[in-house]
């Protein structure tokens, strides 16, 4: 066949819808109480009221656009603040390479907003159209009655009014909630308050009801990046195949494999598909005549209960989030044919390997407990610390100091040389506050405010104000005579002492 004869490679896989089953047990626990939490914050925080006194919003958290600043209950951000948002966020990094390195894929399995949407999806879903059979048999239902449409207007209903409320949760967090709410019913609200509830109404929606596991496995690239923070010692979803396999089903658990039955070279010694011989092999090549059967009954119920359709059995894979549900679906099983659980469980390569071998496995802490966690940890805990003790020393009051350059200097009539200097004063109290300005490092030099007989300046309650300030050095001192000196501007709270800082430079005459 030639080369223009030959069909091109289809490199996209439609998807294949999947239909996890309903199942229960400790970690399906787990994520239904992880999932109450995380939707509860993330719906009810905005409403949390705080009381900060007057001029300042009342609201518990809020990111406030409008005035570059950020709320977080007792702590106020202001925008000359902003590393500790970015220390958070390398806090949060840290965060998922400790939890990974020790535990897997466990965000992506409990918190992941993804996992928690589309678990909620799927459960309204089961509500509506039933469990994982009943909805199988309505996919492949190829005509639309009145039944079908029902159940799907339902659900896409439901679905979108989840959707419609997490967008509108979303945008509480950036304005006073009860007024932007009424303001939204009133069609009163920014046009930027509905654009952002469409997207994230559309995406949500999308991301959670049709595309599901395809964000984790194509979208979302921290499966491909959880490889290098996994190693031998990472405790991760498993399958012990060496107690598992061969796998079949009956009181019987022994077979007698026929002497024209062999297994091709190189499958692995778990295979259940028997293999034809191969030309030239003799028959009955890799298998003895008669073997007994392991635990695993082939049941498939760790797959049907796997919200992204894999089966475990076949080792780690990219698509698998270690969301546990396999273990409660195989523990189940096992306790109804009378084996031990675990056959599926949480564990570490190299404690399958010892099992293998008939040891005992590793402590649970030796495997959290080394090298590369400690190195996460001790990161995680600098930094959280550094940003702890930055917030505790933090001044009420702070001052930015920007000269004008044009004209450096200006000389005036009695031969003294001025300087002009832009002072931005924040005030982080909630009332007024009068700030007296002063200089150090030369005694010659004078401070006098624009538009002011005095050196104090009231600035309002929680807010930043910006004021013109000459600085004067007499005719014949030395920072007039100089070409720069160097000195200090400080201002001074007067209500209770509070003083900060900035050094800056005074140019004098330049010869």
């Amino acid at each position: 066949m030639s080369a223009t004869d030959q069909q091109p490679e289809n490199l996209y896989a439609a998807r294949e819808p999947i239909f996890p089953k309903r199942v229960k047990g400790t970690f399906r626990s787990l994520k239904w109480g992880i999932m109450i939490v995380t939707l509860g914050i993330y719906y009810l925080t905005p409403w949390i009221r705080w009381d900060r006194g007057p001029n300042l919003p009342d609201q518990a958290v809020l990111v406030d656009l409008a005035n570059r600043r950020f709320f977080f209950f007792w702590i106020e951000i202001w925008p000359h603040e902003f590393y500790f948002v970015a220390g958070l966020l390398v806090m949060a990094g840290l965060g998922l390479f400790l939890f990974t390195s020790a535990l897997g894929r466990v965000w992506c399995g409990y918190t992941c907003p993804q996992t928690v949407w589309t678990d909620l999806f799927i459960l309204v879903e089961r509500w509506i159209e039933g469990d994982r059979n009943a909805r199988i048999r309505l996919q492949r239902q190829k005509t639309w009655d009145l039944r079908k449409a029902r159940l799907r207007l339902t659900k896409w209903v439901s679905w979108f009014l989840i959707a419609m409320a997490t967008g509108g949760a979303w945008v509480f967090y950036f304005a006073d909630a009860p007024t932007l709410l009424g303001d939204l019913f009133t069609l009163n609200a920014h046009p930027v308050a509905y654009t952002t509830i469409f997207v994230l109404t559309m995406t949500t929606f999308i991301f959670g009801g049709f595309a599901r596991e395809q964000i984790c496995i194509y979208a979302c690239p921290w499966p491909r990046i959880q490889a290098a923070m996994m190693d031998e010692d990472t405790i991760t979803v498993a399958y012990r195949e060496w107690r598992g396999e061969l796998r079949g089903k009956g009181k019987r658990r022994e077979i007698t494999i026929p002497d024209q039955v062999t297994y091709a070279a190189g499958e692995k010694h778990g295979g259940t598909s028997p293999k034809i011989p191969m030309p030239g092999m003799p028959s009955g090549v890799g298998k003895p005549p008669v073997q007994e059967l392991g635990d695993c009954i082939d049941c498939n119920a760790c797959v049907n209960v796997c919200p992204m359709g894999i089966d475990i059995r076949d080792g780690q894979q990219l698509a698998c989030i270690t969301c546990a549900l396999c273990i409660d679906a195989c523990d189940d099983v096992m306790a109804k044919i009378g084996k031990p659980r675990g056959l599926i469980d949480y564990m570490a390569l190299t404690d399958e390997q010892a099992e293998r071998a008939g040891a005992q496995p590793r402590p649970i802490w030796k495997h959290i407990l080394r090298p590369r966690t400690m190195l996460y940890t001790a990161l995680w805990s600098l930094v959280g610390v550094a940003l702890v003790v930055a917030l505790f020393i933090r001044p009420n009051i702070d001052m930015t100091v920007a000269p004008v350059r044009n004209p450096t200097f200006v000389t005036l009539s009695d031969g003294s040389i001025r300087n002009t200097y832009d002072i931005r004063l924040r005030n982080k109290h909630g009332d007024d506050r009068p700030f007296r300005l002063s200089v150090s490092g030369d005694l010659a030099l004078r401070v006098t405010i624009e538009g002011s007989a005095y050196d104090t300046v009231t600035v309002p309650a929680d807010t930043a104000s910006l004021q013109r300030v000459y600085v004067t050095a007499p005719r014949g001192s030395d920072p007039a005579e100089a070409e720069r000196t160097e000195f200090r501007f400080w201002v001074e709270d007067i209500s209770n002492g509070d003083r900060a800082h900035k050094d800056s430079v005074f140019n004098g005459r330049t010869n």
